[in-house]
């Protein structure tokens, strides 16, 4: 009897940007919705979003690892920049962000694929 290896096809296999967004905003979704900011509150909802999404994306059975990072501002006025860089292979790896806001806070999400 001869052992069969499953293969998965490149699109199965491939860090596909539309997918994570939808994943990830239907994560801060569930975890922050229609709540107002609160200070107190943002360390929970900070883990929640990214526990979440990292459950989520596991349960697409790709071949990645995972980084997410997650930071909730308050809407206020002030300024926020953010950038990152990363040395990889592009033809495997991949990452999205996704801005998220409500009329108090802002919510953005950074996903990371690792290509195993």
């Amino acid at each position: 009897m001869v052992a069969m290896e499953e293969y998965q096809t490149e699109e199965e296999s491939a860090f596909v940007v539309e997918e994570v967004k939808k994943v990830t905003k239907e994560s801060v979704e569930a975890a922050i919705g229609g709540n107002a900011y609160q200070h107190s509150r943002v360390n929970q909802w900070t883990t929640s979003v990214v526990e979440q999404c990292l459950s989520q994306l596991s349960k697409l059975g790709k071949p990645f690892k995972y980084i997410v990072t997650c930071i909730i501002m308050q809407k206020n006025g002030a300024g926020l920049q953010t950038a990152s860089t990363c040395f990889w292979d592009n033809s495997t790896d991949g990452s999205c962000v996704v801005r998220w806001e409500n009329k108090s806070m802002y919510c953005i999400v950074s996903v990371f694929g690792l290509a195993i």
